[in-house]
């Protein structure tokens, strides 16, 4: 039996969960009040602050370090790799420490994982981080020699579907060919080609279907005249684009529960902006069954907004043409993680080598 430490590192939470082989035997959402993680100046100086959170809880459960097989941490933002599960290494700390690529809390995953596994000789992980990178060359090109389209989305749920659903219809992951949408406060939809995601949108600031809080695709041109007509800062342009676009920037708020009520309710308003959010992201599958050649085993509805039956209908009248439709609503990243750990632990994966 493989006992596994599960670190999710979340903007004012840090959740751990426990798995024994595949069952999860505990869990905890460890919640960072606002004024407690203000005293921080920047996310990775809240490292030693949410390490001795997890000791402490661990320590009052009796939970002894030492009986794990391994320690996994989501993954951060790091240069593009592919797909996996990872040791982390020095050269993922120091990426990580600096924030060469970016800052956002799951940077503090691997060190978490590093700094609670090394003392007792046991791996650390991380696994499918949001910056796998699987693209064909051919999808990278946007238009422009100046502007490359970049692969950053929901890779760890997005492949945790993928190899359930693949179980389900008696094929290996690898044999499969799905397009997958996870649909959350992000969206990003992916073609996935015999275990690779070989064209995804940038579901963190740039491309797709527009989502609860995110502009998604914008009219060029007129973005253009909007960034130089000298009325917007350039933050409040990057808030327009992540942040407050979408679904917030038409109706207010970007609490789906709240708009699907109104839907309910007769609001044509909120129905017309609802709908068109999954109008968008058919269309996205719709371009992805071209990049598969229609070639596909079945669509995956995934994340948090696949409970809305709403939402999920509209775009399953729109695209259930190309193939059958699978919905796996929310997502469970910590199985996910300790899964991807559990993998390499049985012999059934080789880890991968942070370069």
């Amino acid at each position: 039996m493989f006992r596994i430490l599960v670190i999710n590192p979340g903007s004012t939470s840090t959740k751990i969960a426990i798995f024994e082989d595949e069952k999860e035997v505990y869990k905890e959402n460890i919640s960072h009040p606002v004024e407690e993680l203000s005293k921080f100046a920047n996310i990775i100086d809240q490292y030693e602050f949410r390490k001795n959170v997890i000791e402490d809880i661990l320590k009052r459960k009796n939970f002894k370090l030492s009986d794990f097989s391994a320690i996994v941490g989501r993954g951060g933002l790091l240069k593009p790799i592919p797909s996996g599960t990872y040791l982390v290494n020095d050269l993922m700390i120091s990426t990580l420490k600096k924030g060469e690529y970016g800052e956002h809390a799951s940077n503090l995953g691997a060190l978490l994982a590093s700094s609670l596994a090394t003392p007792y000789g046991i791996p650390a992980y991380i696994v499918d981080p949001v910056v796998v990178d699987e693209m064909e060359e051919i999808a990278k090109l946007s238009g422009s020699p100046l502007l490359r389209r970049k692969s950053i989305f929901h890779a760890l749920n997005q492949k945790a579907v993928a190899r359930r659903a693949a179980e389900e219809i008696g094929k290996a992951y690898e044999e499969c060919s799905f397009i997958i949408a996870h649909l959350g406060g992000g969206i990003s939809v992916g073609a996935h080609e015999k275990g690779r995601v070989i064209d995804v949108n940038n579901a963190l600031n740039g491309d797709g279907p527009f989502t609860p809080e995110r502009s998604g695709g914008l009219p060029a041109w007129d973005l253009v005249k909007l960034a130089l007509s000298g009325e917007y800062s350039r933050n409040e342009l990057k808030k327009m684009i992540t942040g407050k676009g979408g679904v917030v920037a038409y109706l207010g708020t970007n609490d789906m529960r709240e708009v699907e009520k109104k839907v309910l309710e007769g609001d044509e308003k909120f129905k017309l902006v609802f709908e068109a959010m999954a109008y968008q992201v058919a269309k996205e599958i719709g371009s992805l069954s071209a990049v598969l050649k229609g070639d596909v085993d079945a669509i995956i509805l995934t994340g948090g907004l696949a409970y809305s039956k709403i939402f999920t209908n509209w775009i399953i009248e729109r695209v259930k043409f190309i193939s059958r439709v699978i919905v796996y609503s929310g997502e469970d990243e910590m199985k996910a993680l300790a899964m991807g750990a559990l993998r390499v632990l049985s012999g059934k994966e080789n880890v991968k080598i942070y370069k």
